[in-house]
């Protein structure tokens, strides 16, 4: 199994109400991927509580291996919701790991 873990930051000049609605936009859209991508394994999508931590959301998911997770990055509904949060993301972080 390959955990696939990426962590987002906004933009220091996007207002709190679009990051409150590109955020929940993203989670609903990011979660609801296993039925389009039926090899995603599991994929949950948190929003950052701690303010004295830098990251504002973290996407943490599985897969069977890293192939799974290449497909997963190019595939076209992955895409879609991806694109639309990246557009507010000044910083980007991912790790990809064996369980």
């Amino acid at each position: 199994m390959t955990k696939h873990i990426v962590m987002f930051k906004f933009r220091d000049d996007v207002t709190a109400d679009v990051r409150s609605a590109a955020r929940e936009a993203f989670k609903t859209g990011i979660e609801a991927l296993p039925a389009t991508i039926n090899f995603i394994r599991s994929v949950h999508v948190g929003f950052n509580i701690n303010p004295a931590e830098n990251w504002d959301i973290c996407l943490d998911s599985t897969f069977d291996n890293l192939d799974d997770v290449k497909a997963y990055s190019v595939h076209p509904a992955h895409k879609a919701v991806a694109g639309e949060l990246m557009k507010h993301i000044g910083e980007r972080a991912c790790v990809d790991f064996e369980l």
